[in-house]
């Protein structure tokens, strides 16, 4: 059994690391639950309890001696009993047999003294002559021995009422006693059958465990991939990233610089051409102005050399930085990143093909090893629980067979004891009847002579009563010490032992079960002690603490995972995992956005702001109406005119280049401004897409394999942490919960329950409640006879005393003196 247990469950073990998929490796909870046998509750709702106290502390006192385990070990070995032994037993029973000896006074004597009693009342002695002496405290003496009667009577009553309801639980407790029996013996078969249910439940959770390892080997690539995916995403982000964001600025700065051409590309015709009109209008005024008809027009001549559009809009450093925008641009930056991503995205991939081998052969075992588990049910000797099954089968098919005489006997004693609790309870009636006939009927004033025939029906009851009680009490005394032999003893050497767990170890002392070793009946190398195995089984302790299997099995040492990690590692290290290397940014593209940080920064964008502001600060207005002034001075007409007119033109341009020249120049403006932002951040977003790529690029040129190697055995670490959990879950429910003999032990407790608590207290309950009522027979004799001759009716009457006449205190009645003479006929 041991070999084939360990060759076919410790390899499952081995297998079953499980991994996560997750980098914080969380291991679950294993949460199959074992399977519990359903135990059939007792249906025995009643006991004797309310009797228990008495009868232990009576049987305490008549067996005060411990449990005799040296005397039964005598007897059992020297089956000839010799004088020595008997005397010994003699001398334990010592207080059963001064009990017996009492009973068995009391049973010849009884009715001995019965015989006696009517024999000298028939010879007019013994209260048999019916006459009363009156006396002054006759009223006081009926009145006590009618108190002394009627407590008698209760304490009969009380003893009447316990003997109905032992001998009920009695006849009903043995009545239920073979469906009792069949119930205790179905749990432990429940009990039994559980035992290769749950290991069943063990090697199916191995099956199910070998399934999940094979699911999740088949998802290596993409568990470990994810891996390595996460240790390289904290340096590959970052350079990803911020390519993304230097396209993003070099698209933004492209644009921006197409947007400046395209306004320039509108901008520069007008301007030239308003230039050309512009430098046309100042020769003509120049040429009046110079005219010797033009009257002061020489004070102009400053104001007209200012009339020029100032600004050539021409940006030398534009063409720097669109060609390095261009050159950034054909260097496919963004596909350089989609390149590096590509190669992150592909790497579960790679550890997939790479895994691959490896995982083909831990399959291939992974499904030998299901194979020997399949086969681990079938080589346990599980035929063993049936050889023990089989019996109990057996003795549940006897019981059924003795059912009906079980039942038969129940009705039998539940009718003997209804008809002796009967008994007991007719001279009960009877001297009740006696009590409340008497005392209702009496007339105190009466002459004993002259008293009512219901006190005289009193007083018979209790005559009555007391006959009864000398022809059936020793009867009833020897039902009674047949029921306390065998039941005083069944609680002083089986129910009071068994309590305090005595008879076990009695059970276990050499020598009481001949040839009897619990450790060799069931086949273990193990030293058992069957006290030590109840006391476990009701603290429902597994099999495996209960049978001592540590001392024949090692667990820890087979379920220690440092044993098998070796070969674990190994698999996976033989699975050389090689992730081709990139490069992220090529030495001519990080050239290339050197240049283009280069010429960003050497972009004058102050300059050419400054041009658009002169040509946007151009206003030909005020000459215009200088020119005006001037033209208001002239005397000659032709001069005026001609001023006029020249201002007339300026104005014009004036109005082209608001119209026409400015909103375009607003618009350049804007864009430079913009592009002017974005420019000031090139070399920042340059500078810091180098330092990240750089340190992604070391990753990957000299840590890459090392993270590999980090990751894989990251992994690994985390499957044998998952198969570590698995173990200990495997020796917990091995060592505390694999056949949990609780149910057993419940079994052993409920069998001296039914035996100790219901069916011995009942009977011990009985014969003590008859006992109590046979010992109260006697007074209750002597007080109802005392008691009689109070309530009966005289025949003669009390008139002398001591030989001295005395005043008859009843004067009705006279008797004549030759009456006197002649003595009264016996009268019983």
């Amino acid at each position: 059994m041991k070999g084939v247990f360990w060759s076919g469950v410790l390899p499952l073990f081995l297998w079953t690391f499980v991994s996560a998929g997750q980098p914080s490796c969380p291991i679950e909870a294993i949460s199959t639950e074992l399977q519990t046998p359903n135990e059939i509750p007792s249906k025995l709702t009643f006991s004797s309890d309310f009797m228990s106290p008495i009868v232990h502390s009576f049987l305490g006192t008549v067996q005060p001696s411990p449990f005799p385990k040296d005397l039964l070990i005598k007897m059992i070995k020297n089956m000839n009993f010799n004088t020595d032994l008997v005397k010994e037993v003699l001398q334990y029973e010592i207080g059963f047999l001064v009990c017996v000896a009492i009973g068995i006074l009391y049973i010849v004597l009884m009715p001995l003294i019965g015989l006696i009693f009517a024999c000298c009342r028939c010879c007019g002695n013994c209260g048999g002559r019916m006459q009363q002496k009156q006396t002054k405290n006759i009223h006081c003496k009926r009145r006590s021995f009618y108190l002394v009667t009627f407590l008698i009577t209760v304490l009969i009553l009380a003893g009447n009422i316990c003997m109905f309801l032992s001998s009920t639980n009695t006849s009903e407790t043995v009545n239920r006693t073979p469906t009792e029996l069949t119930d205790i013996l179905e749990n432990v078969k429940s009990y039994l059958t559980n035992i290769p249910e749950q290991i069943t439940n063990v090697t199916h959770e191995a099956s199910v465990t070998v399934d999940k390892v094979k699911s999740n080997l088949n998802e290596t690539g993409p568990l470990l991939g994810r891996s390595i995916q996460n240790g390289l995403k904290g340096p590959l982000d970052p350079a990803f990233n911020s390519i993304t964001e230097i396209a993003r600025v070099i698209n933004s700065t492209s644009e921006g610089l197409l947007h400046v051409n395209k306004t320039l590309e509108l901008l520069k015709p007008k301007v030239d051409v308003v230039q050309a009109n512009l430098s046309a209008v100042r020769q003509r005024i120049n040429n009046t102005l110079h005219s010797s008809a033009c009257v002061n027009c020489t004070s102009l001549q400053p104001e007209l050399d200012k009339l020029s559009l100032d600004g050539s809009l021409e940006f030398p450093d534009q063409k720097n930085l669109r060609s390095a925008v261009d050159k950034a641009i054909n260097a496919d930056i963004i596909g350089q990143a989609n390149k590096g991503r590509d190669f992150f995205d592909s790497i579960p991939e790679k550890v997939k093909n790479e895994t691959k081998l490896s995982v083909q052969m831990a399959l291939v075992e992974l499904e030998r090893i299901k194979t020997q588990i399949s086969s681990v049910t079938k080589n346990l000797p599980l035929d063993v629980l049936d050889t023990i099954s089989t019996p109990l089968t057996d003795v549940q098919k006897s019981i059924k067979d003795i059912s009906p005489y079980i039942e038969r006997s129940s009705q039998i004693s539940q009718a003997v004891g209804l008809i002796l609790s009967c008994l007991i309870l007719l001279v009960v009636i009877c001297n009740f009847l006696g009590l409340l006939l008497g005392v209702t009927g009496l007339s105190p004033k009466d002459s004993p002579t002259e008293r009512s025939g219901t006190s005289n029906c009193g007083g018979i009851f209790f005559m009555a009563g007391v006959g009864f009680s000398f022809l059936v009490s020793w009867i009833f005394m020897l039902v009674v010490l047949i029921l306390f032999i065998v039941g005083g003893n069944s609680y002083t050497l089986v129910c009071r032992p068994w309590q305090n767990k005595e008879l076990i170890q009695f059970i276990d002392t050499p020598g009481a079960i001949p040839n009897f070793n619990l450790s060799s009946a069931l086949n273990l190398n193990t030293s058992l002690k069957i006290v030590n195995v109840y006391s476990d089984c009701q603290k429902n302790k597994a099999l495996w603490t209960t049978f001592h299997l540590y001392e024949i099995y090692d667990l820890n040492s087979e379920l220690n995972v440092s044993k098998y990690t070796t070969n674990v590692y190994q698999t996976f290290e033989e699975a050389q995992i090689n992730i081709a290397n990139i490069t992220i940014l090529t030495p001519k593209v990080k050239s290339q956005l050197n240049n283009f940080s280069s010429s960003a920064s050497s972009m004058n964008f102050s300059n050419i702001i400054q041009q658009i502001n002169d040509v946007s600060g151009t206003n030909l207005s005020s000459a215009a109406e200088s020119l005006d002034i001037l033209a208001g001075k002239q005397s000659d007409q032709s001069i005026k005119d001609q001023l006029q007119g020249q201002a007339k033109d300026l104005r014009d341009i004036q109005t082209e280049i608001t119209s026409n020249i400015m909103p375009l120049l607003l618009e350049l403006n804007t864009t430079i401004k913009n592009l002017s932002t974005v420019a000031s951040q090139i070399t920042a977003v340059v500078d810091n897409v180098l330092k990240n790529v750089a340190y992604a690029q070391d990753v990957l040129n000299y840590n890459i394999s090392q993270i590999v190697k980090t990751e894989s055995k990251a992994f690994i670490d985390c499957q044998v942490e998952i198969f570590q959990a698995f173990a200990h879950w495997a020796y917990q429910t091995i060592t505390e919960r694999v056949g949990s003999c609780g149910p057993a032990a419940a079994a052993i407790d409920r069998s001296e329950e039914l035996l100790c608590k219901h069916l011995v207290e009942s009977l011990n309950a009985f014969w003590l409640s008859l006992g109590w009522c046979m010992m109260f027979l006697i007074p209750s004799i002597i007080f109802s006879v005392k008691l009689a001759k109070y309530y009966r009716r005289m025949k003669y009457s009390d008139v002398y005393e001591n030989n001295n006449f005395m005043m008859n205190p009843f004067p009705k009645v006279h008797l004549k003196p030759e009456l006197l003479e002649k003595p009264p006929p016996p009268h019983v």
